[in-house]
């Protein structure tokens, strides 16, 4: 099976995540896509950033029951700071006989050459890449490795919608219904 790990604080997640995810599972080769909640740096306090279990339950309630996808905290119990490479291997030591793909933003794949064993990530991992505002694939990073998708360019951000919740505006159709249900139940970000 061809897994894409989709790396991510979720904090909230919300439709440009999902609509992204949707057309990767449906227009690439991977089989199915992973939501990869990505813990809480004990070095960093971001009084915004929800707790783990709660980004979590956020995912897993705007993915309700689709088999396409799964939320998971993986990262969870692995040692920080958490490395990609670390997790890969971890994963693949787990799961032999799944492929996994990593998803990014084109905007994260200007830093990739700044991250952890980032040869043996592009030597033994495909990169799918979707486009963001501002990123042009040709100034980008080229490697046999790295795909660009035409996804759909995407200018929601997590960090808009904490700010208009927290200014009380109603932004309910950027977010899952049932993600949005849970946030208002647990007055987040408010």
């Amino acid at each position: 099976m061809k897994v894409g790990l989709y790396f991510g604080t979720y904090n909230p997640i919300h439709i440009g995540h999902l609509a992204i995810a949707n057309y990767l599972v449906e227009f690439s080769e991977i089989d199915q896509l992973w939501f990869v909640v990505s813990p809480q740096s004990p070095f960093k306090t971001k009084k915004s950033l929800l707790d783990n279990y709660q980004r979590l339950e956020l995912v897993n309630r705007a993915i309700d029951r689709d088999f396409r996808f799964q939320a998971s905290n993986i990262e969870f119990n692995l040692p920080r700071p958490s490395y990609t490479i670390d997790t890969l291997v971890y994963l693949k030591d787990k799961f032999p006989s799944y492929e996994f793909y990593l998803i990014m933003g084109a905007d994260n794949l200007v830093y990739i050459e700044k991250w952890k064993n980032v040869e043996m990530i592009l030597s033994n991992y495909k990169i799918l890449v979707y486009p963001r505002p501002g990123y042009e694939k040709e100034k980008l990073l080229a490697h046999p490795n790295i795909q660009h998708v035409d996804a759909p360019v995407m200018e929601i951000s997590s960090s808009f919608i904490r700010k208009a919740i927290a200014d009380g505006k109603d932004v309910r159709h950027f977010i899952p219904p049932k993600t949005w249900q849970y946030i208002e139940e647990m007055s987040f970000y408010k």
